[in-house]
Order: C-alpha cells, then structure tokens, then sequence
C-alpha cells in the first residue's frame, strides 16, 4: 500500500493510493483503502516526507505549516487511524521515520527537523498508546541515505564523514525495518534506532 507519486515504481501485490498528506482527510482515506483492499493491516510503515529547504531568514509561516502538517499532523493521523481498525491480532507494528535531526545542527531545514523531532519526542508516548492492541512502534533514524536527492557536493561532503566509506542504501533500513516487524521484533518498542553506519 502506498500513498505515493504518480512516477513510483510497481510493487507487486501493491495496491496504490494517491494522497497529498496536506490534506487533512488523507490519511484516514489511505488506511480506508487499505483495509477496503487487505481486510486487515499489520504493517503500518510511515515513510513519506516533506523536505523543506529554507534557512533561517527564509522560512514563512506557510512552509513552517506545510513541513508540520506532513511530517507531523498526517503521521499522528495514520497512527490513530492503524490503531482504532486494528483487531489486537498478534503481529501489529508501526514504524515511523527520523532524519538523524538529534545528533547534530540541520541548518538548512529548520522546518523539517521541528517535523522529525516531534516524530522522536512522540515515539514514546504513542508507543504506550497503541500496547493496548498488542502493537508496538519504533522509529528509524536511516542517517545519509543515497537516494538520489543529494547535489555532488552534499553527498561528497557526507562521504568524507562516513565510516564505512559508503553513503547508506534503501536496503540498509530496509533491513532494520523488516527486523522491527518481524516476529523477533515483538519485544522492542518505544524505540528510536539509528541504523547509519556510524555516519552523519
């Protein structure tokens, strides 16, 4: 299930749902169409963003909303609504995404990291909130991740801090992703986990 751009890739067995999440309606639609198509969900994985890059001297009150609406108000919103159709079933998880906005200055987004902080300082209560139906929820930190999005100087510049001499891959938190939800992962929850590679 996705809520995506139009340009995403297939998934086999996906079912795509198109949603701006400035919309307010949009993430109880998401998980509607979700469960109108699975019957049940499981896996709730929230890993849409809203990159804003505007430094302090540049940010107006418009982009600080749009930052804070899809990178907070959507995710607490497809939270509660996984939560009130989840059955208790075993197996119920929720992963939310971080941007490593706790362990050094983002100086260019000052929106975006008061976006993905409260996604961290939330982490704990809302794990708390969900244990009532068996669910736990963790959030990522994936560090520098090559997807494309860095200018030749960015991604040279985090190179040189990377241990492994290596940006990060999708699969790399991917994999981390895939351990929270498993079965081996029905005892961690609250959680805020960097899987970066030592890195930045």
């Amino acid at each position: 299930m996705h809520a995506s751009e139009p340009d995403a890739p297939e998934v086999p067995g996906a079912v795509r749902v198109h949603a701006d999440f400035i919309a307010p309606e949009a993430p109880e639609r998401v998980v509607e169409a979700a469960v109108a198509a699975h019957g049940h969900l499981d896996v709730l994985v929230v890993n849409h963003a809203h990159s804003s890059d505007f430094a302090l001297g540049e940010l107006t009150a418009a982009e600080i909303d749009r930052a804070l609406i899809v990178n907070v108000r959507a995710p607490l919103l497809l939270v509660q609504a996984f939560h009130a159709r989840h059955d208790g079933r075993e197996g119920g998880r929720v992963v939310l995404m971080t941007s490593g906005q706790h362990r050094g200055p983002m100086t260019r987004e000052p929106a975006y990291v008061a976006g993905k902080g409260a996604l961290h300082q939330l982490t704990a209560t809302l794990a708390a909130a969900v244990a009532d139906k068996g669910i736990t929820l963790n959030a990522v930190d994936p560090g520098a991740t090559d997807t494309g999005w860095a200018s030749p100087e960015i991604h040279a510049e985090v190179l040189a801090q990377e241990p492994f001499g290596r940006w990060g891959q999708p699969d790399d938190a991917a994999r981390l992703i895939a351990f929270l939800c498993s079965e081996d992962g029905r005892w961690i929850t609250g959680q805020v986990i960097t899987s970066s590679g030592g890195g930045p």
